[in-house]
Formats: structure tokens, C-alpha cells, sequence
């Protein structure tokens, strides 16, 4: 099934509920590390954050937390973690609508609580579909970027197959910025105009730094993009 993930900023938190946010994510991420080192953690549960902790924390995101560790050390064995947001699975994240405001409710150490998001017009469209149940919501993250927090929550759907039409598959990458391909035939498409854009406005703006020229660099950003 296809998958898109909808990131969704949260409508200005207030200061003790990023304080909140934070001090969830280094909780989380020092309960993983500590995870990692443990003898038994194949055979963990909720329960072993006693172990770890006195404190109050999510059984939500501990269960989520002891899954993500578990299939990290197994799989790319994983030896430490730089960050660990906190995670919430489909039953403990939930999408509301209130009026014409939506709002993602989660388990946090004090409460649930229910916070409003900017929802972009492509982005309310897939929450609606959310809210009447035609697509299927995977795990949810919150984390921070640029001083913003976020809720990323991953969207799929069911496709139909089609049996008498072609269809086309699209590889992005790095060497090539993407390959289609229908059947046996691929289209290849370079990534050495980009790269050449990239370097050139790069060198521009450096000069335009050097003569403190704030605003000729602003104006070139919508141009490269």
C-alpha cells in the first residue's frame, strides 16, 4: 500500500508544554540507550521501565520505544542514540476536528492532551480522510526542527491493482535525481544541472555575504528552488 507521511507543526505550543516535549525526549532517548546495554531487552515490556526509571512516563511510548530499539539492535545494530523522539502508534494517537480546528491528542507524563496543528489545504484533506476512516494511520513522532515542534504521522491507502494498464515506477536517488521506468523501458534523468545550480548560487551567495548584502541573498533562494 502507498505511504505519505503528513508533518504536521503544532499551533504554537505554549512554554511549559515545549518544556514538556523536551524533557519527554530526553527521557526517551536515555531510556533507549539504556535499552541497548541491557541483557534482556529481546524480552522486554512496559514493566522494565520500572527498572530503569522511578518517574512517570507513557506506557504508550515506552512500548513503542522498546519495539524501535529491538528491531534497531537487530537489524542495523544500533549502539547508540543521538536523539529518540517519542513515539505514539495509531491507538494512542488520535485526529480530531473541533469546529474547523483539528487537533492530535497523545499521552504525555502529566495527561492526554490535545494540541491544535497547522494543517495545510493538501494536508486537511488527508485528515479528513483520516477522520472518516478511508486511510489507515501508522506511528506517530513528535519532534522539533528549528525551534517548531512537529507531529509526523504516517497515511496509507489501498490501491486497487490494475491488470490491463501499464504502469510506471519512479526511483529517486542521489546520482539520479529519478528513473521511471514502464516495462523494460527507463528514462534516466541527471542530477548535473542541479548540481551545477547548487554550486553556482552557493559561490553567489558567499560573495553577496562577504558585501553584507542580506537582502540579494534572500531574493536568490526562490530562484535556485
Amino acid at each position: 500500500m502507498p505511504t505519505i507521511t503528513l508533518r504536521l507543526e503544532l499551533h504554537k505550543p505554549t512554554q511549559p508544554k515545549q518544556q514538556m516535549y523536551q524533557r519527554m525526549t530526553e527521557m526517551n532517548t536515555a531510556f533507549a540507550n539504556w535499552l541497548l546495554l541491557h541483557p534482556e531487552v529481546n524480552k522486554a515490556s512496559s514493566t522494565i521501565f520500572k527498572e530503569f526509571s522511578d518517574q512517570s512516563f507513557p506506557s504508550a511510548v515506552v512500548n513503542q520505544t522498546i519495539r524501535e530499539v529491538k528491531s534497531q539492535k537487530k537489524n542495523q545494530h544500533a549502539k547508540t542514540f543521538r536523539k529518540r523522539w517519542c513515539c505514539f502508534n495509531n491507538q494512542n494517537l488520535k485526529v480530531e476536528k473541533k469546529s474547523e480546528v483539528y487537533t492530535l491528542s497523545f499521552p504525555t507524563p502529566e495527561k492526554r492532551v490535545g494540541v491544535p496543528v497547522v494543517a495545510k489545504p493538501f494536508q486537511i484533506a488527508w485528515l479528513e480522510k483520516k477522520i472518516n476512516g478511508t486511510v489507515k494511520q501508522g506511528a506517530g513522532k513528535l519532534y522539533q526542527k528549528k525551534k517548531k515542534w512537529y507531529l509526523a504521522i504516517p497515511i496509507t491507502w489501498h490501491v486497487e491493482s490494475s491488470q490491463d494498464e501499464k504502469v510506471m515506477g519512479i526511483d529517486l536517488g542521489l546520482r539520479y535525481l529519478a528513473v521511471a521506468s514502464v516495462g523494460t523501458t527507463s528514462l534516466f534523468f541527471k542530477g548535473a544541472q542541479i548540481a551545477y545550480s547548487r554550486r553556482r548560487y552557493a559561490s553567489k551567495r558567499r560573495k553577496l555575504g562577504k558585501s553584507k548584502k542580506l537582502q540579494a541573498i534572500k531574493k536568490s533562494k526562490n530562484k535556485e528552488s
